[in-house]
């Protein structure tokens, strides 16, 4: 992308015709973004897997959950009767459905890509049901309200890039890689849409710090700068978790039999590229 020149230990061959040795380009492959966790917006967009056809633009299908169709229950077809969309719970101790059968693939956790499942439109298999999933977004009760709907997310860290007296950016690292800092807020005295660089009270009038935060009597607040939000039901979650919409909070140090993640990777390059 002409960012950045790398010095390379070994170039790569050219196979273009009288090509020789080339410099490693960013459609190669080797030089990709940070994998992170996906935010809450970015984690239900790619659960519901809505994919629309490029020459209509229609989103001609209902879905309550990331497959077609407004039940959990597979289509009547001798090979899929009495099979399910996701590996949840049905009700009080049934885990798996009748004994021997495993109608929902597992009775704890499946594989992350059975044979007897089917992918969403995106290709993701397990958005809902098997284990639900971190996202980055910081827990606040009301976050749907009063965010932003345009890529919502709540913890922002604000960087700028680190700068030597003369205002100069620094030198890069060994990867050609610009060193940044978080800001001040100092520099954004001005700012209205921020002031703090790791954002994550923004537009809260209490700022959660302290775990022993009191709204009644003998009753503490869990919600803090540590909770983060976690989607999707589980194998030990009923039907209503499985929603791409619901939402959960723990705190980001504790972990469970029911919680994973997956990782994601900012786009390279221009988005309209099919390949």
């Amino acid at each position: 992308m002409g960012l950045y020149s790398p010095t390379a230990k070994k170039q790569l061959k050219d196979y273009a015709p009288n090509g020789s040795k080339r410099n490693i380009r960013m459609e190669d492959g080797i030089l990709l973004p940070d994998y992170r966790l996906p935010t809450e917006a970015e984690w239900e967009y790619a659960a519901y897997g809505y994919y629309s056809p490029d020459f209509n633009e229609n989103i001609d299908v209902k879905r309550i959950y990331p497959w077609d169709g407004l039940t959990l229950r597979r289509s009547d077809s001798e090979k899929t009767r009495g099979m399910m969309y996701a590996n949840y719970q049905r009700g009080r101790g049934d885990l798996a459905g009748v004994a021997g059968k495993l109608n929902d693939g597992a009775f704890y956790t499946t594989s992350v890509k059975p044979d007897d499942m089917l992918p969403n439109d995106f290709g993701l298999y397990h958005m809902a049901g098997n284990v639900s999933e971190w996202v980055m977004d910081v827990y606040r009760p009301l976050s749907l309200e009063d965010m932003t709907d345009a890529s919502p997310f709540r913890g922002n860290v604000y960087k700028t890039k680190v700068k030597d007296a003369d205002g100069i950016v620094s030198e890069k690292d060994s990867l050609g890689r610009i060193p940044y800092r978080e800001v001040t807020e100092e520099e954004n005295s001005k700012r209205r849409n921020y002031k703090k660089a790791n954002n994550i009270g923004y537009k809260d009038e209490l700022t959660y710090s302290d775990l022993d935060q009191q709204y009644e009597y003998s009753v503490s607040s869990l919600i803090d700068n540590r909770a983060r939000v976690y989607k999707g039901g589980s194998w030990r979650d009923r039907a209503y978790w499985l929603h791409p919409g619901t939402r959960r909070y723990l705190d980001e140090d504790l972990s469970t039999a029911m919680i994973g993640f997956r990782c994601v990777m900012d786009r390279v390059g221009d988005s309209r590229r099919k390949d």
